[in-house]
Formats: C-alpha cells, sequence, structure tokens
C-alpha cells in the first residue's frame, strides 16, 4: 500500500525537479556510459559495461522510487488547519526544561527536514512528541540521548 505524504509547494517543487533530472540527465549520462563501453569490444567480458548496466539498474529504481513518492504526495492547504495546535508546516519555539534552552524549528515533511534551516521531520522524535501540543503544553520525548521535557512557548505559521 502506498503511503500518503504531505509538502509544501516547495518541497513538492523541489521532489519533482530532482525526478525530472534524474529522468534527462541520468539517463543520457547513463546512456553515454553505455554506449562508452559497447565500443570497446566484447560484452561478456567486458567489466563496464556490466557496471554500466548496473548504474542504469540503480537510476531506474531510483526514479520508480520518487514517481511513487510524487504520485503519492499531497499539498498542504495551510488555511485549513489549526494554528492552536504543533501540526505540519508549524513554527514552534520551545524550551529545554533541563537546560532552559530556547529553539525554534518548523515541522516539516521527512523529505524536507533540514536541521541547519531548523527544520525538523513531524517523523522525528521530537517532531512527533510536538505534534498536536498546544502552547503550555510540555512534551515528554524519549530521544536516544534519555527523556528530555519540553515547554512550547509559542505557535505560528
Amino acid at each position: 500500500m502506498s503511503k500518503i505524504s504531505y509538502y509544501t509547494a516547495e518541497g513538492l517543487q523541489k521532489l519533482k525537479d530532482e525526478l525530472a533530472e534524474l529522468k534527462t540527465k541520468g539517463r543520457a549520462e547513463v546512456a553515454r556510459q553505455l554506449a562508452e563501453a559497447r565500443d570497446k569490444g566484447d560484452l561478456s567480458e567486458n567489466a563496464e559495461y556490466d557496471a554500466a548496466k548496473d548504474a542504469q539498474g540503480h537510476l531506474e529504481l531510483k526514479i520508480s522510487k520518487m514517481e511513487e513518492i510524487v504520485g503519492n504526495a499531497r499539498l498542504i492547504d495551510e488555511s485549513n488547519l489549526d494554528s492552536s495546535k504543533a501540526l505540519i508546516l508549524s513554527k514552534v519555539k520551545i524550551k529545554n526544561l533541563k537546560n532552559n534552552m530556547v529553539v525554534n524549528y518548523t515541522l516539516v515533511a521527512e523529505e524536507e527536514a533540514d536541521l541547519a534551516a531548523g527544520k525538523i521531520s513531524v517523523k522525528s522524535p521530537i517532531g512527533k512528541g510536538l505534534l498536536g501540543k498546544s502552547v503550555g503544553d510540555v512534551a515528554e520525548i524519549t530521544v536516544p540521548a534519555g527523556k528530555l521535557e519540553f515547554e512550547i512557548l509559542e505557535i505560528s505559521r
């Protein structure tokens, strides 16, 4: 069963661009490698040809997976989201109750996660722990380092 994933317009466009590049440039590069290897003679003992065929198989598998992801992708309509709760696309300001450190995160789909940009996946331990919480709630989250408690200070879109 295919799983549906939700994306921002920007994230979905990035996926579509990557898929288009794999289909055009990626396939053209593999075709060039195959032609080059074919020109070197006997295919039965040609390691370059075998490697190029393997690369072609990997590329086609990746394209197939990307097509499935894009086919099951849905755009998120932010106007229907409850802004009082931490949901996907929410900007959440949280305070670690252990060390009083305050951090801002945006909750995004798994493929859009980028910790350096402050975007965490809703499937990550912290993302899962924050989902559905409101301002003032304390989220107790189990992470590899143990249990952490975060107070939700602010939620915005």
